[in-house]
Parts: structure tokens; C-alpha cells; sequence
């Protein structure tokens, strides 16, 4: 059994064990390395032992591609084109406030569709994936597909699982300073530690993830001209910069052993949720990736006894505050698991996939 739960006890015996002070409360200079599995597979083994009904949690919610296209996808077009002529003040306040907050959003959109959660047909959440990658401005609704998908059935494993920091950034991020320059430029090694770390197999589906958003884009020029463009990328980094909603890429599998000494996934379960497809509950997410974002909170109502005893994350400011300030948190608060040698294939993210469409249509 993965850290938060004994193999004797079981999960709903758990109880967190923070580190007060001494020797475990400073930076480190390497991962949490666990030779147990990760922590998900057993937990979802137990709850579902005591708790059998949350199999009727799981299926698409039919109201997500409407909530998604009608509040994410035609605001966000329409931002692009009312802030065109706006002074650089206001330009600034609508594309931090109401841009990024809504690219933030698309991007956990794109993340319900990456586990077939939109539509019954697997091929349908993948080609709505690439409208709500649209406003976004750069495709990348594909290799995310992929790269996501093996966070799950590999989490924290050694050169499978691009989640976790590289060990250069484990490196040169180790104070204060360089910590803030990261965590307001943290999308950019979302998007660029998978290509370095683990290079996914092209497919047809990548292809047309580029057809489709480079034909979006020249349109965009074409009628209104490259001011769009540049209000969609400033808005991805705003989104994942100093940006409330970017807390929960810290949170949810970062170590805090101010709250736990090794728990390797946390759960938010505050106001930010109704802007971000209730990502905060991250630990029902993982235990059940096939219930979608409507029914997360109904996992927790469920099992309670699963999950009250888990630590959690108060804030998403908070952490991105105890990520900056506090010396014993940085790139090597994450849990790793070697390689295995019969994982060591580049198509892993292809099988993860298959196995993904193949469960979710039970599912249905």
C-alpha cells in the first residue's frame, strides 16, 4: 500500500503525521524515492469494498461541453476582440481576472476530456478537446492527452511520469528568488519537461491537433489580426503564473511534511473549485478518474471515512506562498518510484490511452 495507510489498517485508519521540526524541515537535494505502489489503486480497492454505489457516479456529464463552450470557449473568443483597443491598465486587469481565470479553466476542461467525461464516444471528447484548445492559442490538447494518462496509471514513476520536476530544476530552484521566477513561469516547464523527459510517439490525432489550431488561428488573423493571438498567450501565462487557480499545479502532489511527512497527493476543497471543474478534489480524482467533476464532491460525501482523515490544502494562495517561503519545499518535494524495466517503452502513453477509452466505455 502506497504512504497515508498501513497495509494492516487499511486507509480509513489513516491518520497524517507532520514533521514538527528538526532535520526533515530544510531544502532537500533529492526526491522522496518509495518502493511501494502508488497510493490511489488501494485506496480505490477499499472504498469501493465499503461503498460498492460509487460505481454509479461514474459516465460523461452531458452539461460540461455546453458549461465549456458556451462560458470558456465564445467569452474568451469575444475577450480576445473587446480588449483589443483597451489602455494597458484595464487591457491587464480583464486578461489577469477574467483571461487567464478562463484559460485556466479551459486548460481542466481539456483535462475532464482527456478522461472521455464530455461524451459517451471516446472520439468525441478528443475532437471537443481540440475546440476548448482553441482560445487557448497553441495546440496541445493531444500530447497532454498522453502525457496525463500516464500520470495516472504510472504516478510518480522514474522517466514515465513528466508531472514530477527533472533534477535541473531540482538544481537551480532552491530559495526564495529563484522559486518566484519559477512559479510565475511554471506552465512553461508543463509544456517543455515532457518533450526533454519522455518523447511521445506522433500520431494522426497530434496532427490534426495542429490543423485544427493553426486553421483557428489564421482566422483569427485574418479578421481581426495578431492582437487575439497575443492576448490567448498572455493569458496561458498569467494563468500559470502568480495566478490564484495555478496553486493547484503545487498542490496536488507535492510532499508538505509541515502537513504530512510524505503524502504525495492533497485535496483543496475551497470556493476555487466552482472555477476550476472541482480539480481541488484531487484525491477522489485519482482514486475514480472515470467520475466526472459534478460528482467528485458526491465521492467525499460517500466515503468520508476515506478521505477526512487525509491532510489537505487550506489555500491555493497559501501554497503557492509556502512553496516561495518555506526552505523545506521545492522541485524534490515530489514521491518517485524506479523504473521498472518492462515500462522501459516509448508507446507507454498509446496503451494508457487505449486503456482509457476501453474503461470508459464500460463505464457508460
Amino acid at each position: 500500500m502506497g504512504k497515508g495507510g498501513s497495509a494492516t489498517e487499511g486507509w480509513a485508519a489513516h491518520a497524517p503525521t507532520p514533521v514538527a521540526s528538526g532535520s526533515e524541515l530544510k531544502p532537500r537535494d533529492d526526491f522522496f524515492w518509495d518502493a511501494a505502489d502508488e497510493p490511489h489503486a488501494s485506496r480505490k480497492r477499499e472504498i469501493l469494498k465499503a461503498h460498492p454505489e460509487i460505481n454509479k457516479l461514474m459516465g460523461h456529464e452531458w452539461r460540461s461541453k455546453y458549461i465549456c463552450l458556451f462560458l470558456l470557449v465564445i467569452p474568451q473568443i469575444w475577450l480576445s476582440w473587446a480588449t483589443m483597443d483597451l489602455p494597458w491598465p484595464q487591457y491587464l486587469f480583464v486578461a489577469y481576472v477574467f483571461g487567464a481565470t478562463i484559460t485556466q479553466a479551459l486548460f481542466l476542461a481539456i483535462h475532464e476530456l482527456a478522461h472521455n467525461l464530455f461524451f459517451k464516444a471516446a472520439n468525441h471528447n478528443r475532437y471537443f478537446a481540440m475546440v476548448a484548445n482553441w482560445p487557448i492559442g497553441i495546440p496541445y490538447c493531444v500530447p497532454f492527452r498522453g502525457y496525463h494518462l500516464e500520470h495516472h496509471k504510472y504516478q510518480g514513476v522514474d522517466g514515465i511520469d513528466t508531472d514530477i520536476p527533472s533534477y535541473f530544476e531540482g538544481r537551480i530552484i532552491r530559495g526564495p528568488l529563484s522559486k518566484t521566477v519559477w512559479a510565475c513561469c511554471q506552465i512553461l516547464t508543463y509544456a517543455l519537461r515532457p518533450m526533454f523527459i519522455k518523447a511521445q510517439d506522433l500520431t494522426k490525432m497530434h496532427a490534426l491537433n495542429w490543423a485544427s489550431q493553426i486553421a483557428f488561428d489564421a482566422a483569427i488573423y485574418a479578421i481581426w489580426g495578431w492582437k487575439p493571438l497575443a492576448y490567448f498567450v498572455l493569458c496561458i501565462f498569467l494563468a500559470g503564473g502568480l495566478h490564484p487557480c495555478a496553486g493547484h499545479f503545487i498542490s496536488e502532489h507535492y510532499v508538505f511534511p509541515h502537513l504530512d511527512e510524505k503524502q504525495e497527493t492533497y485535496s483543496y476543497y475551497g470556493p476555487l473549485n466552482y472555477l476550476t471543474w472541482n480539480v481541488g478534489y484531487h484525491n477522489e480524482h485519482h482514486d475514480f478518474p472515470y467520475v466526472p467533476w459534478s460528482r467528485l464532491p458526491a465521492v467525499k460525501a460517500m466515503a468520508p471515512e476515506f478521505y477526512d482523515n487525509l491532510a489537505t490544502c487550506p489555500s491555493w494562495i497559501g501554497v503557492i506562498w509556502d512553496y516561495i517561503w518555506r526552505p523545506e519545499i521545492g522541485p524534490y518535494n515530489r514521491v518517485k518510484r524506479a523504473l521498472p524495466k518492462e515500462l522501459r517503452d516509448q508507446g507507454l502513453h498509446l496503451k494508457a490511452e487505449a486503456e482509457v477509452d476501453e474503461v470508459s466505455k464500460k463505464a457508460q
